[in-house]
């Protein structure tokens, strides 16, 4: 514990995340949220809570701070604690925020979203593969948040003009499937405390390069930007100074012959966590040329077979990855919610062709 002495209400390492969804550039994961961590010094005054956290969180507005601590995001001393706190000379204070305001003004498009649930609070959207979910450089139409911007006039926004485009998580441009999408500043504070804290349900299915020996398991790493090419992630020891933790479980589902269904779910949200992991293990995901699975890794590389994978890489010329489901807490209720997609086509088409090569 850092000695509150040497401190001035010193704000501790913290994680902006602010996502810029290009590919091969990204430097985020796949939640998108910020987390502070606050020592108060002992020269502290008693001071409200919420008070205290518009000194030390300038660029914060006072609802934003006020919804955190409502959703439970805020924390004195491991526990949740309300606006009126006066907080205490030497209390740790940790906060989780939704993603800060993007600094442009985003363009509202009119799309043919597909939309499988929204209330007042929140919506879930299925992306189709190739669509960027956030504007960036190369990217600033098309994007899911183009969309939204235009579906959702009360989209919760910042000052002058400033975009909340109610993202607490993503998913890869060429990845298809479920996305949460937060329609309040409550709600996008509540879902990324959810996401923090590893309580979301996260399935994903995967179709990946020859047969894993174990049926399930469990991949634990550290992954970062690596060193030998800043354009992909790679994988480093746990709990070392590279990279960030990633946890991933997985588990066979089908085989067919030189690949298999396998089945992910997440505990954390890094950037390509599971391609990243799958190639660790020695299974890069289909089709994925980011990672080596635009090319025959298992069975023989000319002849017949070389023509039925070349086959398959035109059904299905991206990673073979899909977000089937998710399973959260509603902001409001409290409603267990679970939300499952089923496969697109180039998916489904991709699989029916392996299963003629097995049978």
């Amino acid at each position: 514990m850092i000695d509150p002495d040497l401190l001035n209400d010193e704000l501790l390492p913290s994680v902006p995340l602010v996502p810029t969804d290009n590919d091969e550039e990204s430097e985020v994961g796949d939640e998108l949220y910020e987390h502070h961590r606050i020592m108060v010094s002992r020269k502290q005054d008693l001071l409200r809570l919420d008070k205290y956290l518009m000194r030390q969180l300038p660029h914060s507005s006072r609802t934003k701070i006020q919804n955190a601590i409502l959703a439970e995001a805020v924390q004195v001393n491991e526990r949740p604690a309300k606006s009126s706190y006066r907080i205490k000379p030497g209390d740790l204070i940790t906060i989780t925020l939704p993603e800060p305001p993007i600094d442009f003004r985003v363009l509202p498009e009119p799309m043919d979203l597909d939309i499988r649930y929204e209330d007042e609070a929140l919506l879930m959207v299925n992306k189709p593969a190739g669509m960027v979910v956030h504007p960036a450089f190369g990217n600033w139409h098309g994007t899911l948040v183009n969309g939204l911007t235009h579906h959702l006039n009360n989209l919760p926004t910042g000052r002058n003009g400033e975009i909340r485009p109610g993202l607490v998580h993503r998913i890869d441009k060429d990845t298809s499937g479920l996305l949460v999408i937060g329609k309040t500043e409550y709600a996008m504070t509540h879902l990324s405390q959810q996401f923090f804290h590893h309580t979301i349900e996260r399935t994903y299915l995967a179709l990946v390069w020859g047969i894993p020996k174990e049926t399930q398991g469990t991949i634990r790493s550290n992954i970062g930007r690596s060193v030998k090419d800043r354009k992909v992630q790679a994988v480093y020891p746990l709990n070392g100074e590279d990279g960030k933790s990633a946890v991933t479980h997985y588990k066979v589902l089908r085989t067919f012959g030189h690949v298999a269904l396998v089945q992910c779910n997440l505990e954390t949200g890094r950037t390509h966590q599971i391609r990243v992991h799958m190639k660790h293990i020695g299974h890069p995901l289909f089709s994925d040329a980011t990672y080596g699975g635009n090319k025959v890794l298992y069975g023989q590389r000319t002849g017949a077979y070389k023509a039925f994978v070349d086959t398959a890489f035109e059904l299905m010329p991206r990673q073979a990855l899909h977000a089937k489901s998710l399973g959260f807490t509603h902001p409001v209720t409290g409603e267990q919610m679970q939300f499952e997609v089923e496969l697109p086509t180039d998916f489904a088409s991709v699989l029916a062709h392996w299963e003629q090569y097995a049978s």
